[in-house]
């Protein structure tokens, strides 16, 4: 049995929220404060831990408008379903019998039904089979094999394998089907042999006048027609309280939190995989990457995916961490944004087959920050994504403050990520998607005229809209060939040609990089080819650097877009006492001042200009501006 759905009414931030589940692994994916601990705490309150946690319901639980006004009720409905007949036989009385639609078969299902309101200062709980107004309480063997595993985040995992009354390590081995037999363990008999041994030790070896002292002195202490036959043993001999005295040990010596954690997870996982009762084998995990660097969080899900993808387990993990969710089978995720939660099975996203295994070969960490981004922008090269953060500041537009991931794809397989937007039925996810591309339309010189091909680039840039367009996904494509090319038709002409001749000298030299002297000879170089672009049309001039020099002498689009990106920001920074211009590549240009005058002029030479646009249009989008 496996809990396959979830309904919300009320609950917090939810008016009315249906989450589905699979089998096997599933990954709640979303950025802070998007609801994952808001699911993973409405499962616990149905179902319990088993651990016993208490969640209290408070006032904060009900779902407050943007008036202030408080629900007097809030729902929580579970379905489990699959049972074997074994498991089946628990929840008779409770379950419901459904008959498949197109098929003789019955599932056998069981809805759970929570309910909390409020009456006067008093706040009221009660669960149910069935729904609101029909079904039993569940009884006590019943609610028992529903409990749950449960590991909260920043979990105090050392403490959690330590020696203790009610330790959760002693829990975890109590409940395992090795130590069913509560009376006559072979543990037990063990320990029982081993108190035997150490009290010989004080009764007639050298331990003997301690003992014997520790009697005399408390024989001054207590009543005289009290006992004062102390002795001393290794460990109470019930097999609950030989547990209790047991620890857990790290393989390591001063072991860190992210091993503890580790030890931990092992810990739980022997539960599940060993439950022998017939009831749910449900784990929650929240932030599962706590105190886990990137590899540990890279070999942990890849066991977990190997181990539980059908094994009669189920977990349900939450994350923020895009390591994770680099690892994660797409088909795994539950991206959870705005008020709904999206499932990314195959029934439905757009995805098809091809596109998840795609998917699992190239989505790496860089790429998966998108499932935690208010906006996306997609680029298919390096350059894109150097030089686009820098425009995005000048127009005030900053990414990172917009919740904005910048994402490039290494090549034009845009559709293979835009899809895991888009859902089957045709709808998007309240996500504004960005696809910037070159329309790749490169133009010809012939009788000293270039031909650009407007006709035949419009259509081209017609077709990649078409393509990709899909509400909130939204393709913006450069006006000419490429965005060097048309970056060297725009008002940006002078500050790219120069970059492409720092990017020269770069590549020429990698040992020093840009000098303040290389920078002055470089700019001294350009000057003079400037005055013979008088007699050139814009068109050429544009094609000699990005086809002549760039293209030809293969000076890289990474670091001309690089130099760029130094140029612009160099251009409005406020006059520093000291600062050359070779520091502009430096991070520390950074903490230098802008001149805000400086940079509202350029934003709105952005603005105005045709060949800019469609990149400001794009970053526009996807920050959620108009």
């Amino acid at each position: 049995m496996f809990l396959s759905q979830m309904t919300l009414k009320n609950f917090r931030k939810y008016t009315n929220l249906t989450i589905n589940f699979h089998k096997g692994l599933n990954a709640l994916v979303g950025e802070n404060d998007s609801g994952k601990s808001t699911i993973i705490d409405a499962i616990k309150i149905v179902l319990s831990t088993q651990s016993d946690d208490y969640i209290a319901i408070t006032e904060d639980d009900f779902f407050t408008d943007n008036d202030g006004k408080s629900a007097t009720e809030f729902s929580i409905s579970c379905t489990i379903e699959n049972f074997e007949a074994e498991e089946a036989k628990n929840f008779i009385e409770f379950a419901t019998v459904e008959k498949e639609e197109n098929n003789s078969s019955t599932n056998f299902k069981l809805f759970l039904f929570f309910r909390a309101y409020k009456e006067g200062n008093r706040i009221y709980r009660e669960l149910n089979t069935g729904d609101r107004d029909r079904g039993n309480v569940l009884n006590g063997k019943a609610k028992e094999l529903l409990k749950c595993v449960y590991l909260k985040p920043l979990r105090d995992a050392e403490r959690e394998m330590c020696r203790g009354r009610n330790s959760r390590i002693s829990q975890i081995l109590y409940s395992h089907p090795h130590f069913s037999n509560k009376e006559s363990n072979e543990l037990v008999e063990i320990i029982k042999k081993a108190n035997n041994e150490i009290q010989q030790y004080f009764i007639d070896k050298d331990g003997k006048i301690i003992l014997e002292n520790i009697r005399e002195t408390l024989q001054e202490f207590i009543d005289k027609n009290a006992s004062n036959s102390a002795s001393i043993e290794a460990s109470r001999t019930t097999l609950k309280q030989i547990l209790e005295s047991l620890s857990l040990i790290a393989p390591e010596r001063s072991p860190g939190l992210g091993v503890y954690n580790l030890l931990f997870i092992a810990a739980e996982l022997l539960l599940l995989n060993s439950n022998a009762n017939d009831s749910l084998k449900l784990a929650l995990i929240e932030e599962l990457e706590a105190h886990l660097h990137p590899q540990a969080q890279l070999r942990l899900m890849n066991y977990l995916q190997k181990k539980y993808n059908d094994s009669g387990v189920q977990l349900i993990i939450s994350t923020h961490s895009p390591t994770l969710a680099s690892k994660i089978n797409t088909k795994n995720i539950i991206l959870i944004k705005g008020n709904a939660a999206y499932e990314l099975t195959p029934d439905k996203t757009a995805l098809n087959k091809g596109d998840y295994l795609f998917l699992q070969r190239f989505l790496d960490a860089t790429k998966a920050n998108f499932f935690f981004a208010k906006g996306i922008i997609m680029v298919e090269g390096d350059a894109e994504a150097l030089l686009i953060p820098a425009l995005a500041d000048i127009l005030d537009l900053n990414l990172e403050k917009h919740g904005v991931s910048l994402v490039n794809v290494g090549n034009i397989a845009f559709f293979r990520y835009s899809k895991i937007f888009l859902r089957s039925q045709g709808d998007t996810l309240p996500i504004p998607v960005s696809i910037i591309t070159d329309c790749d339309i490169k133009p010809e010189e012939k009788d000293g005229v270039f031909n650009t091909y407007n006709t035949e680039t419009e259509r081209k840039i017609e077709s990649i809209k078409q393509r990709y367009n899909n509400k909130n996904v939204q393709a913006f494509v450069a006006p000419k060939w490429t965005l060097e090319y048309s970056i060297g038709l725009s008002s940006l002409k002078d500050m790219l040609f120069e970059s492409i001749l720092q990017a020269e000298k770069i590549e020429n030299s990698d040992k020093y990089a840009l000098t303040d002297s290389k920078i002055k000879s470089v700019h001294t170089e350009f000057q003079e080819e400037q005055t013979a672009w008088k007699s050139i049309s814009p068109e050429k001039v544009a094609y000699k650097y990005y086809h002549d020099i760039m293209l030809e002498k293969q000076i890289s689009k990474a670091v001309v877009a690089q130099c760029l990106a130094s140029n612009l920001r160099w251009s409005l920074i406020d006059e520093t006492k000291g600062l050359t211009k070779e520091k502009m590549f430096d991070l520390d240009l950074y903490q230098i001042s802008i001149n805000e005058d400086k940079r509202k002029a350029l934003a709105e030479q952005l603005e105005r200009d045709i060949y800019l646009k469609y990149i400001v249009d794009a970053i526009k989008h996807a920050a959620g501006v108009k």
